[in-house]
């Protein structure tokens, strides 16, 4: 296996874990599995658990993605997190498709979903941050 798909899979599966781990306590200890109402709108628990995860997942994912897995690049930091940004956005809306899916359509637990999703995501992830976002320069 290649170094850094292996560093990929190491710091992607803790970004993952990490993910899902406060996926699962924001859903059932934050937000306690009840709709969310804001001023304008309300959020099922499973998509605020999900934004919530997300907020601290982005930065960790980053910081590992560029210093541990992709080291070998030499854009700019600034550049790059504009690139893993809509990478993220690309993952952020097919987490939503597919919780939305799993959860409100097929009626599966919303933990399960999201263990689901990942998988998914993951795919996509790897291959727009390895021939994207962290692209090392011919």
């Amino acid at each position: 296996m290649p170094h850094q798909t292996y560093r990929y899979a190491a710091c992607g599966g803790f970004n993952t874990l990490l993910d899902i781990t406060l996926f699962f306590i924001a859903y059932n200890y934050v937000f306690e599995k009840q709709v969310i109402h804001l001023l304008f709108i309300s959020i099922s628990a499973h998509i605020a658990a999900f934004l919530a995860a997300f907020v601290i997942t982005f930065p960790v994912g980053f910081y590992l993605s560029r210093y541990v897995v992709f080291q070998e690049t030499s854009v700019a930091k600034r550049k790059q997190i504009s690139k893993y940004f809509l990478v993220v956005l690309g993952c952020l809306l097919l987490n939503y498709v597919f919780l939305k899916l799993f959860v409100e359509v097929f009626g599966w637990y919303p933990t399960l979903s999201k263990i689901i999703t990942t998988f998914f995501v993951v795919a996509f992830s790897y291959f727009s941050q390895k021939n994207f976002t962290f692209k090392a320069n011919s």
